[in-house]
């Protein structure tokens, strides 16, 4: 079709620890999704494996963008930009450990080696099925010999031990080569990883321990951004995390305007916050405020304080919250944290037809596709105007029954939502008491509730967990045109 269903693989060192949704026919897919990872503090780099999935058979490998911790430590404001999509060889694509244990017997002549494979653990899958049939292949001194293989399975467990005669003299730079293989019956065999070890390091004394599974030497050669590129925003942050006493005299500062308010507000530590948090940290910013005051049961005064040293500074009511301030950001992250469970009761029904149902819905005629009428009727195709009339009355239908579960849903909405916009309500409605400016109190609480919660939601469904995929091209320009 000329295009393809991509989506990520994110790994840390050899472990898969995400995967995005698919999204549909398209080369130039927007995901939108943010992970927070713990990691140990020994990881060695961060993988993302961009492929295209397939109904029928294995998933293709588009490319991939690998960062070392040495890469992403090194931007202290972390890495955002646009990076290079980078060819995968299976034959480096290599993962798991193998158990050996090596020795040369001090007696006989002649000289023996002998190699203990005893097993292996998490090889790479290269099976439809999620595994591999492992067997290994050992070299040494110009002899090469294999184990038997082992079905289905990741996990092999070999005990077997081979053994080499070695030549008179010194060993020079001879080595020892241990390859593990998947056996496949139809083609060639998949490489899983190798080790070496020089022949002069094997003592008398057994040599025995896990070792890592490595690639060939690398011979990729650069294809020069040919596989497309990939926007990436990785940070990585380093926490110490203190007894909850260590804590308290910044609480304290924090909420201090809260608890005495009494005191100028300006000096205030959360005014001084205020004005000295740039644009890009003012959403970390808000999501450390909500939590931290969630925690003291203080969410709605702190949302209060803020709302209202916003109102204070605006002139025109038609301007309100309209930016992205700190005090849009906390109301914004307060709703995400309080609301989600809401926000699924209200939305997913509908939400969920409409994936399902999948209709046609175009009111911009020049994309509209008269060919796809004969979705829409059985009666030939369709003129411009029944296309927009058809679209127009199934809009309406979604959207009556959203702005129903909407209005119908007072009871579920939590009490503290409601609590916070009361007192915004009333916080407005002393700020612009004309009777001009009587909807400001409704216009203030909707701009959140639905410019800020609803809407977003509806546009992207993935992004609030209401769906696990992202939409087809046809349901996202459904929901495009609902959320406008």
């Amino acid at each position: 079709s000329g295009s393809s269903d991509p989506y990520c693989v994110v790994k840390v060192d050899n472990e898969v620890v995400a995967r995005t949704a698919t999204v549909w026919k398209s080369l130039d897919p927007f995901w939108g999704e943010e992970y927070t990872l713990r990691l140990s503090h020994g990881f060695r780099s961060l993988t993302v494996y961009v492929l295209d999935e397939d109904t029928i058979g294995q998933d293709d490998v588009i490319g991939k963008v690998s960062l070392s911790r040495q890469q992403i430590s090194a931007e202290p404001r972390g890495v955002d930009s646009w990076l290079s999509l980078a060819p995968v060889d299976p034959d480096k694509e290599v993962q798991g450990e193998i158990h050996l244990e090596l020795w040369v017997p001090e007696q006989g002549h002649p000289r023996v080696l002998r190699c203990h494979l005893i097993e292996a653990r998490d090889l790479a899958p290269r099976d439809l099925s999620g595994t591999s049939d492992p067997f290994a292949r050992v070299s040494c001194c110009g002899h090469t010999l294999e184990t038997a293989v082992i079905k289905k399975t990741r996990f092999p467990h070999w005990d077997e031990v081979l053994e080499f005669e070695l030549a008179e003299g010194e060993p020079g730079e001879a080595v020892l080569s241990v390859e593990v293989w998947d056996w496949d019956i139809v083609g060639k065999n998949d490489f899983l990883g190798r080790v070496e070890f020089p022949l002069d390091t094997i003592r008398t004394d057994p040599t025995k321990g896990w070792f890592q599974l490595l690639p060939f030497p690398s011979t990729t050669e650069e294809h020069g951004g040919q596989l497309g590129a990939l926007r990436l925003v990785v940070r990585l942050v380093e926490d110490r995390v203190l007894p909850p006493p260590y804590y308290q005299p910044l609480i304290q500062l924090l909420t201090e305007p809260i608890l005495c308010p009494g005191q100028p507000p300006a000096g205030t530590a959360l005014a001084v916050l205020e004005e000295v948090t740039s644009g890009e940290s003012r959403q970390d910013v808000a999501t450390k405020l909500v939590k931290i005051f969630l925690g003291q049961g203080l969410a709605v005064p702190l949302l209060d304080y803020l709302t209202t040293r916003e109102l204070a500074r605006t002139t025109d009511p038609n301007t309100l919250f309209r930016s992205n301030s700190l005090a849009s950001k906390s109301v914004e992250q307060f709703m995400k944290v309080v609301g989600l469970p809401y926000l699924h009761d209200v939305l997913k029904p509908v939400v969920n037809r409409i994936f399902e149902e999948k209709k046609y819905v175009e009111l911009d005629p020049g994309k509209m596709e008269l060919s796809r009428s004969r979705r829409i009727s059985f009666k030939g195709s369709l003129s411009e105007a029944r296309v927009r009339e058809s679209s127009l009355e199934l809009l309406k239908g979604y959207l009556g029954d959203i702005v129903d579960a909407i209005v119908g849903s007072v009871e579920k909405c939590p009490l503290i939502m409601r609590v916070a916009f009361k007192q915004l309500r009333r916080r407005v409605e002393e700020r612009f008491p004309s009777a001009q400016h009587e909807e400001v109190r409704y216009f203030s609480i909707s701009g959140f509730l639905f410019l800020r919660f609803f809407a977003p939601a509806i546009l992207t469904p993935k992004l609030f967990s209401l769906r696990e995929q992202h939409a087809d091209t046809r349901t996202g320009r459904t929901l495009l045109l609902l959320a406008k």
